[in-house]
């Protein structure tokens, strides 16, 4: 598929001689903080050394005075506590953080959690949750990662007497719910200075805050960081300023041999074979994030909470190989459900000509309709929304491209809706089954009157230009100082040109991954592997110079580490 190649305005070349001077680094590394807003020296300071202590203060959150008050009324008042989370990965480390920090003072008689089943009750905050507060006496629910438009629901849980605290960080509707307290950075009137935590983010700056009207030691707390950085790193959440530093100091947790581990999270890490690698965020998105969502998509998503929360390496061990068996067998409907999908796309020629996906199909599981989703836009990259039905209604998730506001066109066809809700590159929807013919083509009039064709084309944005004689360990080893990198502070990309494949070193591996040796002025040489771009082989052989786009990284194979790069795209050069 042909990509645009963006490269990122290069920085004011004063500051990057100011800050090259302050740090004696290397100019390539300044470029690139520079260019991140990393300007001075206490400014880099903090980028590479962030600090616990200079987190926003939690009272600073509208409401959050409210809700530490009622959580202290529930402590001495003697009265039980439901944390109720939603089925995601945010939802059930959000109730493995609040559950985890709050046990010790409520004890196992006062407290438990809530998970609602995928299929029965749906998203969010439920009636059969609240009858279940009710019935067993919990006078307080802790919702998290879910409840900020729960109008109806909260008004329900107040003829039945049960409280209510919200943390979440979706966006508002047009009015709160009239619960005690409703914590999200994202309202209107909350001056919080971070907008972007994740739901357990906002969970766990409750905990933050009752730590300290409680006046403890806050240490117990940030033992629950390695919790916390999974789930900045599944709900992809910018890696800035409050996330970074939280998701920094969670990797540091997870990676340090010395530091005992979360017997949960050690063994899904065996079950992932990561043993013998450092965690990073791609590492928590790839290896972690798909076995703890896979308990919700296709199962009970207690057992993920259970399998967080678990006290020894047996129990952990066994709750996550069930974690384990119920993600394989997700992949199973996972890639059937693709295949019919595509298959659907391309015996349809209007559809092959949209701008839009919007696909429809009853048998479906509903627990992989967003991993189909993002498999559809990988492949013709598009906004897609794929739907199933559930309960008589069709559901379904919606993914969308670089640049286009998938939320905003879902909000155009409201009227042809019940519910929906989420971000600007994704979002899930309820709508009666015979609405979705009508839907597919307002939906497709939206798209194709928004988008522009620039953002039909899959992007690569460039950080900057290397020769590959740039590409030593020593710079590798500062770049890897800039991390946590994801969403808002991406592993740079580079780009090199006039390079060629070394004679003969070009080949496919697996089925379609292209493996390869570059050189540069006759003598610079590298590896390189580029997953998915063996088409371009053919080409490679002639002997043309080309450009190449990467990322770096480090390659270990039999104990030997070297370094390689990570190809995104080919371009030949003139």
């Amino acid at each position: 598929m042909q990509k645009r190649w963006i490269r990122k305005p290069a920085p004011d070349p004063e500051k990057v001689r100011h800050l090259a001077d302050a740090l004696r680094v290397n100019p390539s590394i300044v470029a690139l903080l520079c260019q991140r807003d990393v300007c001075t020296f206490e400014e880099a300071r903090a980028y590479f050394r962030p600090s616990l202590e200079e987190l926003p203060d939690p009272l600073l959150m509208r409401d959050m005075d409210r809700a530490v008050t009622r959580l202290q009324h529930a402590l001495h008042a003697g009265e039980k506590v439901l944390v109720f989370g939603d089925y995601d990965v945010d939802g059930t480390t959000s109730v493995a953080v609040v559950y985890a920090y709050l046990h010790a003072f409520f004890g196992s008689e006062r407290i438990d959690y809530y998970i609602p089943d995928r299929y029965k009750e749906g998203y969010g905050i439920s009636d059969a949750g609240i009858d279940f507060a009710a019935d067993n006496g919990y006078a307080l629910i802790i919702a998290l990662d879910c409840g900020v438009k729960a109008v109806d629901k909260i008004a329900y849980a107040n003829t039945k007497g049960v409280d209510f605290i919200i943390c979440d960080h979706h966006l508002p509707g047009d009015e709160l719910p009239a619960a005690i307290a409703v914590l999200d950075p994202k309202r209107a009137d909350c001056p919080y200075p971070f907008k972007e935590l994740s739901g357990c983010g906002v969970g766990f700056k409750l905990m933050q805050a009752f730590c300290q009207h409680l006046g403890q030691d806050e240490a117990p707390l940030h033992e629950l960081l390695d919790l916390l950085s999974v789930s900045i790193a599944a709900d992809i959440v910018p890696i800035t300023g409050e996330n970074r530093t939280l998701a920094y100091h969670g990797l540091r947790l997870l990676n340090d041999a010395a530091h005992p581990q979360r017997p949960g999270l050690d063994a899904l890490r065996d079950l992932a074979g990561l043993r013998e690698s450092k965690l990073n965020i791609s590492s928590l998105v790839f290896g972690f994030s798909p076995r703890i969502n896979a308990a919700g998509r296709m199962g009970d998503a207690k057992r993920a909470v259970s399998m967080l929360l678990a006290q020894s390496k047996e129990e952990a061990f066994e709750k996550a190989s069930v974690v384990d068996k119920t993600n394989q067998d997700r992949r199973g409907f996972d890639t059937r459900i693709t295949k019919e999908a595509l298959d659907m796309i391309e015996a349809d020629a209007s559809m092959l000509t949209a701008r839009s996906t919007v696909l429809y199909n009853e048998t479906w599981h509903k627990g992989v309709i967003g991993i189909v989703a993002s498999r559809c836009l990988d492949k013709y990259y598009r906004p897609t929304i794929i739907l199933t039905e559930s309960n008589g209604k069709a559901t379904g998730s919606a993914r969308s491209v670089m640049g286009f506001d998938v939320h905003q066109a879902i909000l155009e066809c409201a009227d042809l809706l019940d519910q929906f809700g989420g971000h600007m590159y994704a979002a899930g929807l309820t709508l009666p089954v015979e609405n979705v013919p009508a839907f597919q083509r307002r939906f497709e009039e939206v798209v194709s009157a928004r988008i522009t064709d620039e953002q039909l084309i899959p992007a690569v944005e460039i950080d900057g230009e290397l020769a590959l004689s740039d590409i030593t360990m020593s710079f590798y080893k500062l770049l890897c100082q800039m991390e946590p990198f994801g969403p808002g502070n991406a592993n740079p990309t580079f780009v090199s040109h006039g390079v060629h494949a070394q004679p003969d070193s070009a080949r496919i591996v697996g089925t379609s991954h292209l493996k390869i040796v570059l050189t540069q002025d006759g003598h610079h040489s590298v590896d390189a592997i580029g997953f998915g771009l063996g088409d371009f082989l053919p080409q490679i052989q002639e002997g043309r110079p080309f450009s190449v786009c990467y990322t770096v990284e480090l390659n270990e194979y039999r104990g030997v580490k070297t370094l390689q790069l990570r190809l995104k795209d080919l371009r030949w050069e003139e």
